[in-house]
């Protein structure tokens, strides 16, 4: 197995705190990465243009990177020394090898036209420059999913300060083509952002390998059961749909803003809050880290961490929602004007519920991930779904002047059933593995 530095002093609440700080720090500051492709791309004479054609090539992006993403999970969960490494980095290359290919048809055939024409409602004008921008930020998919294979050899390990400084060397790099780009005046093109966050993530994904390499080559054999395809695929293909199911539900809210009173004002609101709450969500985002590295030796200080990371994010948001504070920072900070900025904050206070349920849900998913059980995972976010769909339908055509407000009252209605589904699900397998020991007893 890995060589093991974690002694018991290293399970309790400082540790923790001292792993899952700098994951949370590289979460916030990977955010900021599409702030500087913005703020590069909006100097540009077609600012608009540009950084529309750029949106879209991300969102195709972002969908295709989900099977990537899932290799953080998957190495850390699985990789136990060498061997299984080795079994894990055959698979990887075989879905790189499939997701490669899905890109080179979405960017080389009249497929990628069509998607992009009909599916996403691009501009047919500037098709070509939207097209030679998904090629580029297609490369990224290689990049990052080899960045994730090997940052989870280093959250194994408990050195997640080397993914904090992956992701500040690649704010550096991604800073310093951008300026580069402006001092020459050659941003004339959504290219130019693709290319910017082409080199950061080039950057982060070396910072990664070398630490994860240098970690691995002193890594021993595998102690326990060898690893199989079959067990990597059992584990890693019902997250890859996991995740995709969070992805639909924004979509499917926005389609149902459509028919609110004032549409205009209801889907601005809801994206502002929405973004806000991830923002604030954004440290949290690894809290099933911490259940799969420490919960077998001290849940119950797993469990404090989990209290924690549920009323944090929960007191900033009441405290933007509920003081002038609120006003000041959608003014000053967001530059809304005032009508929006008080419809933002109205919304803003339906996502505290939210932020009280979502560390609970991902504790719970670590569980299920710990146990090697992520088809588990895929119920509770059907019912997350269904719920979303079932309280916004009426909320939109007996209550359309809720605007914004009935798209946060059902994203956090399908979290709250999405957490007493995994809840459920968590409760029914520890009772079956309790009578199994029972029965072995």
């Amino acid at each position: 197995m890995l060589i093991d530095t974690k002694t018991t002093a290293d399970f309790g609440l400082m540790r923790m705190l001292a792993f899952f700080i700098p994951l949370g720090f590289s979460a916030s500051l990977t955010s900021i990465s599409h702030v500087i492709i913005n703020g590069t791309l909006g100097r540009a004479d077609q600012a608009e243009l540009i950084i529309a054609n750029y949106a879209l090539a991300l969102s195709l992006f972002g969908i295709i990177e989900r099977p990537a993403l899932v290799f953080r999970q998957t190495s850390s969960a699985l990789v136990k020394g060498k061997s299984s490494f080795k079994m894990l980095g055959a698979f990887f290359i075989k879905v790189t090898l499939l997701i490669s290919a899905v890109c080179a048809v979405l960017g080389f055939t009249p497929l990628g036209n069509w998607v992009f024409l009909h599916a996403f409602n691009a501009d047919s004008v500037s098709l070509e420059s939207l097209l030679a921008t998904f090629r580029v930020i297609s490369l990224v998919i290689i990049f990052s999913g080899l960045r994730c294979l090997y940052q989870g050899i280093i959250i194994n390990h408990l050195e997640t300060k080397w993914v904090t400084i992956g992701v500040i060397f690649r704010l550096a790099g991604m800073f310093l083509v951008a300026y580069y780009f402006i001092l020459t005046d050659s941003v004339v093109s959504s290219m130019v952002g693709a290319v910017i966050f082409l080199t950061g993530m080039a950057i982060e994904c070396m910072v990664s390998v070398w630490r994860g390499h240098s970690i691995m080559k002193s890594a021993q054999a595998d102690s326990g059961p060898l690893l199989k395809q079959k067990d990597i695929f059992s584990f890693y293909t019902p997250l890859v749909f996991y995740l995709s199911f969070q992805t639909v539900i924004i979509p499917i809210l926005y389609a149902f803003l459509g028919k609110v009173q004032d549409a205009h004002m209801g889907i601005a609101s809801f994206a502002l809050a929405f973004s806000i709450t991830n923002l604030v969500l954004s440290f949290f985002m690894y809290t099933h880290q911490i259940v799969l590295q420490f919960y077998e030796n001290n849940r119950h200080t797993v469990v404090k961490c989990i209290i924690v990371f549920s009323i944090v994010p929960s007191m900033l948001l009441a405290i933007l929602c509920f003081t002038p504070l609120g006003m000041i920072f959608m003014e000053s900070v967001m530059g809304t004007n005032q009508i929006l900025a008080q419809e933002t904050l109205l919304v803003l206070k339906f996502f505290i519920v939210k932020t009280l349920v979502f560390p609970w849900v991902d504790y719970f998913g670590g569980i299920l991930m710990l146990r090697k059980n992520t088809k588990s995972l895929l119920k509770p976010q059907l019912f997350n779904m269904t719920a979303v769909i079932v309280v916004i339908v009426p909320l939109v055509y007996l209550f359309p002047h809720l605007n914004g407000s009935t798209g946060a009252i059902a994203a956090s209605a399908g979290e709250l059933i999405g957490l007493a589904a995994v809840y459920l699900v968590v409760t029914r397998k520890n009772k079956a593995l309790q009578e199994e020991k029972r029965n072995a007893g």
